[in-house]
């Protein structure tokens, strides 16, 4: 009983002690190596996007058209996008690994749950934020890993890095990526199933992503306003900005937030989800065995 009352107690929840960095580190580090002897997650989180790069590029090239660009002509010829198809869904197919790496690695909070090994960490003598902060950073740093690894691709279309726009870029990418996994730990946090986490993944992270701009550029109306209240449509721009500013040095679409604007959202995103799951941990479900 007192193993679990400091666990709990609201005066020491967030109080910095080494042994809570510690902890955090341990399940970090847990996440990177259960993740890694997983091979069919890696092969999913990569494999799925690339294929929709590959195939929606094909598909929506010769069509696809900037919003501010002439339609087509009265002859019936459609002018040539100033970038390809596949320049433009790039960095939405980066975020889209970015989401599902965030969705696998949080889905692990449910089935550690049913293991009881959510139950042995929520009574260990650590505050509440060690553990999140454990998990989201295991989950983020599996996603950021990935993201970069498929940015290799981006030399087949004309992307460029230099050693400071890829820092830039790699800390971008964490950033959204401890957004997404901190957004996935507050839905997975009252999860009794995998299969209630996948619904929610189809009807809210899903179209979250799909009116990110990540696939098709805003057109105004009200598709335009949803486009710019959410917050994942900076994190989008952003990457889409730094990727095309050290190679052709055009950003390859109209009407971007500015850079300050991106990096600004993307912050408050990420450090608003880490508080609520903070937040949100500090209370029990009816599946805890506590």
């Amino acid at each position: 009983m007192n193993m679990i009352s400091r666990s709990t107690s609201p005066a020491s929840s967030f109080i910095p002690h080494p042994s809570s960095f510690r902890a955090a580190t341990a399940l970090a580090w847990r996440e990177l190596v259960r993740f890694f002897r997983q091979r069919n997650r890696v092969f999913g989180a990569l494999g799925q996007p690339l294929i929709f790069w590959l195939l929606f590029s094909a598909g929506l090239g010769p069509s696809f058209r900037l919003p501010d660009e002439p339609r087509a002509s009265a002859t019936g010829a459609v002018p040539t996008s100033s970038i390809s198809y596949a320049e433009y869904f790039f960095p939405g197919t980066v975020v889209l690994i970015l989401l599902f790496t965030a969705i696998f690695a949080t889905i692990s909070i449910i089935e550690d749950r049913r293991e009881g090994f959510l139950q042995s960490v929520l009574v260990a003598p650590i505050p509440r934020w060690s553990m999140v902060l454990g998990k989201l950073l295991g989950g983020t740093v599996i996603a950021t890993i990935q993201g970069l690894i498929f940015l290799l691709l981006g030399l087949t279309i004309g992307i460029h890095f230099t050693p400071l726009s890829l820092a830039a870029i790699t800390l971008f990418l964490f950033l959204v990526s401890l957004a997404l996994t901190g957004l996935g730990f507050l839905i997975a946090w009252r999860m009794e199933s995998t299969q209630g986490f996948h619904a929610v993944m189809s009807v809210f992270l899903m179209p979250m992503w799909l009116l990110s701009g990540a696939f098709f550029p805003a057109a105004g109306g009200w598709l335009g306003w949803i486009l710019a209240v959410n917050p994942l449509t900076y994190g989008v721009a952003g990457l889409r900005e730094l990727l095309y500013l050290g190679g052709s040095g055009a950003v390859p679409a109209a009407g971007l937030p500015s850079p300050a604007v991106c990096w600004a959202v993307t912050i408050l995103f990420a450090t608003a989800t880490f508080v609520l799951s903070c937040w949100i941990a500090r209370y029990r479900t009816t599946a805890d065995l506590l």
